[in-house]
């Protein structure tokens, strides 16, 4: 397993307390929670930095200034940093405060967000 079940739970328990439907979504060796068939957020662990890490949808409009606080880091997996998106380390999300708010930033973004459009299946 690739992400953290801990934390998945954690998750899981915050959005249940609010009463967001959600889906789940395994993918990249992560796991991808969807709210509204669009993704909210995504857990792995990046080997890179060494721990668990949440990639947080959360939108530009609130980017810049998540960006500077020292639990953010620029999603960049491609080379050029995605706006709009984060990394959020454990210091970060450490707290279930910390966790909920992350969560609540992400669920502020997703009715703006768009859904990615579904793949079409290929004729045989």
């Amino acid at each position: 397993m690739a992400y953290d079940a801990y934390l998945a739970d954690r998750i899981r328990r915050v959005l249940n307390d609010k009463q967001i439907y959600f889906s789940e979504l395994k993918m990249m060796g992560g796991l991808c929670f969807k709210v509204d068939n669009k993704m909210l957020c995504a857990i792995f662990i990046n080997k890179n930095y060494g721990d668990s890490l949440i990639m947080a949808r959360i939108g530009e409009s609130v980017y810049l200034d998540e960006l500077k606080k020292p639990e953010c880091l620029s999603m960049d997996f491609t080379g050029r940093a995605m706006k709009g998106y984060i990394y959020v380390t454990p210091e970060g999300f450490d707290t279930e405060d910390d966790l909920e708010y992350w969560i609540q930033l992400c669920l502020n973004y997703n009715p703006l967000a768009k859904a990615s459009k579904p793949k079409k299946k290929k004729p045989l």
